[in-house]
């Protein structure tokens, strides 16, 4: 029987939880998250996504804001002398000390095709950046940024539209099943990890609030990664007559304008979206969130606040 303490937090790493479950040689110990949280517009504390379904499922949480000064949690997980310890999202850095808890190792999964894309952001940077591939690592935890030694890994498929949503989902779903074959490998000693190529290393910063703004001076591609990129956080947002406005999901348009506009200005509106004029190519603009409403098709929005009418008399502009 191979025991394990999961490390996580967020709703990403749920799923792989859930399916260790169902390993009959794998028994989750316990599991380490963060504490409660204010959510939402009135400040509910909220316990993690992890935490929830592990009361659920009869596991052991242990909750707290720093483990490596945690002596009581340290302690504690010492004494269930663990083979191996799993994080997934866990959101917290780990002292050596702790990294020296469990018996083989500390394995962390990682959303990206290491050294690929190190850091807090690999799968919305993949898409941000346009890649058509990235995929899932598990390695060995060790003191610098997911530099340690490669697992496994398994590539996935970025497709046109795919969302960050969408590429979370898809990880959550692979996540158990390339996590379960490093745990037996490495416990029957039949997995030699390999060094990552530092050469090759790039880093997925955080998006901040402010990366949210869309420039309108980009190609319709790059805006249109940009949107599907933050479609969970910050979520793409622009300005139009004096109001902000989030713009949750967008097209690449096969047409070419017929004449030269402005970038950010509506082109054409029809029941397929609003056209804007971009750098290069047009940009179909599908479901929107005016300030201060909930999110709509844009096609409705833009009957709403009479566009068509408006387009009509003058010219209309994104800022």
């Amino acid at each position: 029987m191979i025991n394990a303490i999961y490390l996580a937090t967020p709703e990403i790493s749920v799923n792989c939880l859930q399916k260790l479950l169902n390993f009959n040689d794998i028994n989750i110990q316990a599991v380490v998250t963060q504490p409660d949280k204010p959510a939402g517009r009135g400040k509910k504390l909220t316990a993690p996504p992890v935490k929830d379904f592990a009361l659920a499922h009869n596991i052991k949480v242990f909750q707290t804001s720093s483990i490596k000064n945690d002596e009581e949690l340290k302690n504690e997980l010492k004494k269930l002398n663990p083979d191996f310890f799993i994080t997934f999202a866990f959101g917290q850095i780990l002292t050596q000390e702790v990294l020296d808890i469990p018996k083989i190792a500390t394995i962390n999964l990682h959303a990206s095709l290491l050294p690929k894309y190190r850091g807090a952001n690999p799968i919305q940077r993949a898409i941000y950046n346009g890649d058509t591939e990235t995929g899932i690592t598990t390695m060995i935890t060790v003191l610098d940024l997911d530099a340690g030694d490669i697992c496994l890994q398994e590539k996935i498929k970025i497709t046109p539209n795919m969302t960050d949503k969408e590429l979370m989902n898809i990880i959550s779903d692979k996540a158990p099943f390339i996590m379960y074959p490093t745990l037996k490998q490495l416990y029957n000693k039949v997995l030699t990890p390999k060094k990552q190529d530092d050469s090759l290393m790039t880093i997925a910063k955080k998006f901040k609030k402010e990366d949210a703004t869309i420039d309108w001076n980009k190609t319709a591609q790059e805006i249109h990664n940009h949107v599907r990129s933050m479609t969970t956080w910050p979520c793409a947002t622009t300005t139009f007559q004096g109001k902000s406005i989030q713009i949750l999901k967008t097209q690449t348009a096969d047409t070419t304008p017929e004449k030269n506009y402005m970038n950010g200005e509506i082109v054409n509106i029809s029941k397929d979206g609003i056209a804007v004029s971009t750098s290069q190519g047009l940009l179909l603009i599908q479901e929107v969130k005016p300030e201060g409403k909930q999110k709509m098709d844009a096609y409705a929005w833009s009957n709403g606040s009479q566009l068509k009418k408006l387009l009509n008399e003058t010219s209309l502009k994104f800022e």
